[in-house]
């Protein structure tokens, strides 16, 4: 089809040639930003959370993954918040380096590869807590998986909380952040502040650096919204006596325990839990397989996890949605949207991580329109 090209890809289009494999940061200080016109956060429908981008698109957690989320229309952006050796605080799934970016190419860090201990298993690469904010910035980031577009591999740089912040905070449109503090654990183990400071505390202090403060949808939290995440509740907790940003906690699959606890699923999901959390956060954030059991790639029981989390006023934000034939169960024939109907309007989550998020942003325009 021929026609006018629309003035949001051009903008995104041009940025990509801005950033390129750039680590400087591209973004004007928040400060000069102008608020007054920005199209604010919708809060009628569930929101959509574009897990580490747009990804399912191009490389996870890079500019071009986040850019290209906001153009599809997502409500939030998500990121996972590690930090590097010399205590800067970057966006990155993984404590090690291996699996989504050309370490292997670079020659001069084959001598730091070793073997850590993270959550009960060893494991061993290069890890991010060996290198240097400027060690980081040097390597580039590829596709997670095979299957999926290649071409961006080895385009884009690692980036900062505070580079990832600004990318929402100049968005055309309010855009949210949902920051998770990934791995606390090791991150505490393996980097020292100089000022004796917890990761928990430098994660709170970039996000009030930046003026992210206030309750779930006070005036100040709608202007510029925020959840924190973590699978670790005492993070959570420890964060709570610092901020009353809304906090979001994470719930793994049956089989994993607390990384910082060791409690089971079935303790961590029971009433008395639920009871007991719901003092310090707004929602859970569990994996949607554990809220209805699949068996043979056929979804079985339901289980009553949201019901008991509404029941306690809490949210439930469920992942990660994923447009693969690979990740569909049999029952949604295929289709992205009939599990999007599934989940909102029968389920009745909160929120979706999704890797899609034009596709999940199509299918609520489709049902329920903003205008």
């Amino acid at each position: 089809m021929h026609g006018s090209i629309p003035s949001g890809l051009i903008y995104f289009v041009f940025l990509l040639l801005l950033i390129g494999g750039s680590s400087r940061p591209l973004y004007p200080l928040p400060s000069r930003r102008n608020d007054r016109n920005r199209r604010p956060l919708q809060t009628f429908r569930p929101f959509n959370i574009a897990h580490r981008g747009s990804n399912g698109e191009i490389p996870e957690e890079t500019t071009a993954a986040y850019l290209r989320a906001i153009e599809e229309g997502a409500d939030f952006i998500e990121s996972d918040i590690l930090a590097s050796k010399d205590g800067a605080l970057i966006c990155f799934h993984d404590v090690y380096l291996d699996d989504t970016t050309d370490i292997s190419e670079h020659k001069e860090f084959s001598d730091r590869k070793r073997t850590y201990r993270v959550q009960e298993q060893n494991i061993t690469g290069h890890f991010v807590v060996d290198f240097t904010l400027e060690e980081l910035k040097s390597l580039r980031v590829n596709q997670r998986f095979s299957f999926r577009d290649q071409q961006y591999n080895g385009k884009y740089s690692i980036i900062t909380f505070e580079e990832f912040i600004s990318i929402a905070l100049d968005a055309h449109r309010t855009v949210g952040i949902y920051p998770e503090i990934k791995n606390p654990v090791f991150i505490n183990q393996h980097v020292k502040w100089a000022d004796g400071k917890k990761f928990e505390d430098k994660f709170v202090e970039t996000l009030e650096k930046y003026r992210y403060k206030g309750s779930y949808l006070s005036k100040q939290w709608l202007r510029q919204p925020v959840f924190i995440q973590s699978f670790a509740p005492t993070s959570l907790l420890y964060i709570s006596k610092l901020t009353e940003l809304p906090k979001i906690f994470l719930i793994d699959d049956m089989t994993m325990p607390t990384q910082d606890t060791n409690q089971s699923y079935w303790e961590i999901t029971s009433d008395r839990y639920l009871d007991y959390i719901k003092d310090f956060v707004v929602g859970i954030g569990p994996w949607k397989d554990t809220i209805v059991t699949v068996s043979n790639n056929y979804l079985q029981a339901t289980t009553d996890l949201v019901a008991r989390a509404h029941a306690r006023n809490l949210q439930v934000h469920t992942y990660t949605f994923r447009n693969e034939n690979k990740y569909l169960h049999f029952n949604f024939s295929q289709d992205p949207y009939n599990e999007f109907d599934y989940w909102i309007n029968k389920m009745g989550v909160d929120g979706l991580f999704t890797d899609f998020t034009g596709s999940l942003h199509q299918y609520q325009e489709w049902t329920s329109p903003a205008n």
